[in-house]
This record gives C-alpha cells, sequence and structure tokens, in this order.
C-alpha cells in the first residue's frame, strides 16, 4: 500500500557535483545534487542555485561555470563545501584542492575531480527557492586513467557519489547497458506486426484456415 508524501522533492538518486563559479583570486565551488543533462545536440547541463548562495552572484555575474565530478573517497570535501560559505572560506586552499585552468571558460577546474565539464550559460530560470542555470558544455576533462579502449569513461573506475534523502551513497553493481533488451522489443514489435498483417490479410473460405491466418508471425 501506497502512503501519500505530498508535494515535495523526492527524484532519486541525484549526481553530486562540486561547481565552480567565479575566476581568478575570487573563484569558489559549491556543491550542487540539483544538476543534470538536459539536452544533447548542443550538449547542455543544468545546476539549480539558491538566490542567497555565494556562487550565485558569481554564476550570474560570470555567465561560466564547470561541473566538477567527484569520487565517493572525496565525501567529506563535498560535504564540506556545501556547509561553508566562498565568502568566508577559500575552500580550496581549506581543503588542499588545486584549481586548474580551463581552456574554454574562466573558472577553474577541480584538479583532484576525475571528471570536469566546463559550461557557458545560455539561459537562467527563475523558478522561485532557485534558478536554473543552463549551461553549453564546451570541453569536457577526464582523467586518463578512467578511460576505457573506446576513449569511454569507465563509471567503475570513476566511483561518482549520489545523493539521496540527505545522504551519500556510492553506486553498486551494474546491471546492465543501454538497449540491453533490443532482442525482447524486437521480438514483439515483429509479432506485433505480423498480427497486424494477418488480421488485414482477405478472409479465407474455410474457417479453420481463417483461425490460422491470425496467428502472429512465427507462431506453430
Amino acid at each position: 500500500m501506497k502512503r501519500e508524501r505530498g508535494a515535495m522533492t523526492a527524484l532519486y538518486p541525484l549526481p553530486v557535483v562540486l561547481v565552480t563559479a567565479g575566476a581568478g583570486d575570487e573563484a569558489d565551488m559549491i556543491t550542487i545534487a540539483w544538476c543534470g543533462t538536459v539536452n544533447g545536440s548542443p550538449p547542455m547541463a543544468a545546476v539549480a542555485v539558491r538566490h542567497s548562495r555565494h556562487s550565485y552572484s558569481l554564476l550570474c555575474r560570470t555567465r561560466e561555470f564547470v561541473i566538477n565530478v567527484p569520487r565517493a573517497g572525496q565525501a567529506d570535501v563535498v560535504d564540506m563545501a556545501g556547509l561553508e560559505s566562498g565568502r568566508a572560506v577559500d575552500k580550496f586552499r581549506t581543503y588542499g584542492l588545486t584549481a586548474a585552468p580551463a581552456t574554454h571558460v574562466a573558472p577553474p577546474l577541480i584538479a583532484e575531480c576525475p571528471v570536469n565539464i566546463e559550461c557557458v550559460i545560455r539561459h537562467q530560470l527563475e523558478l522561485g527557492s532557485h534558478d536554473l542555470f543552463i549551461g553549453e558544455v564546451v570541453a569536457v576533462h577526464a582523467d586518463e586513467e578512467l578511460l576505457d579502449e573506446k576513449g569511454g569513461i569507465d563509471v567503475a573506475r570513476l566511483d561518482p557519489v549520489a545523493y539521496m534523502e540527505g545522504e551519500y551513497w556510492s553506486l553498486g553493481a551494474r546491471i546492465g547497458e543501454f538497449g540491453f533488451t533490443a532482442p525482447i522489443v524486437r521480438q514483439r514489435t515483429q509479432a506485433a506486426a505480423g498480427a497486424a498483417d494477418a488480421g488485414t490479410a482477405a478472409p479465407a473460405e474455410s474457417s479453420d484456415t481463417g483461425t490460422a491466418s491470425a496467428r502472429p508471425s512465427g507462431e506453430s
């Protein structure tokens, strides 16, 4: 039996990232879980930021950001970056992180994060408590040790962080890949097409033959 919980944020799991904004001495980072890919061509990603956060003003001013994907082993840094404000703390120095230059935007990469996604803000939507900053991805950086033989990112080596109900989680075992049910779907589609073709065929003289003609393709 289900129980209604009312209107609330309840979509889980969520990716946990460190978003860098600002440039030079004012560069800061913020922990974000409300983020995701929102477009394929051109590639775009979005982050939701509360108006009161220090990084909000940096995003509004510079119109660029970098999504830095941490490992599960960096959960302590992720948590601290979400608790402390860049107005009072130099997070790079305090957490012992390296601000590496990006190639297309002003905000720095976090060198210790294995994946870094450079974005230029194309849209800013006022939603209420948060604004949604939608950025076009202009470059992606990944540690070489993460890449498989095809140049893709091996998620097991990345070991990213997920957020659920106020808790940080690492990912479990791989359960499949996109398209792994394709043979089942293909078979079902072919069966449906065969049934449709049989249903539109001219009626046979014999009722026995008519019954057989209505069977899905491949059925004995």
